[in-house]
């Protein structure tokens, strides 16, 4: 199940700039944590769904390169987000 604008609404406040402000790493992590964390329910309950396994990885995949990519950038908000996201390292 997607998640809804106002699930989105509030991880944009959250964790944004502003309320506008989706296109930060923090915003886009942390939504992509949220579906990954739906979707990892879904796949528990249906083991042989494959095309949702694809879709998980994909999304695992694209949140590893933005962490990478944020903690290149700005080490201090890598490790606050990891934190508030509870995503180990």
């Amino acid at each position: 199940m997607p998640i809804t604008k106002e699930q989105k609404h509030e991880l944009v406040a959250k964790y944004g700039k502003s309320e506008k402000d989706s296109g930060t790493p923090e915003v886009q992590i942390a939504i992509l944590t949220t579906r990954i964390n739906e979707l990892s329910g879904h796949l528990g309950d249906n083991l042989k769904d494959n095309h949702s396994r694809n879709g998980l990885l994909r999304m695992v995949g694209k949140r590893r390169r933005l962490l990478d990519y944020l903690s290149r950038k700005d080490i201090n908000r890598y490790k606050k987000i990891i934190q508030e996201l509870d995503i180990r390292k």
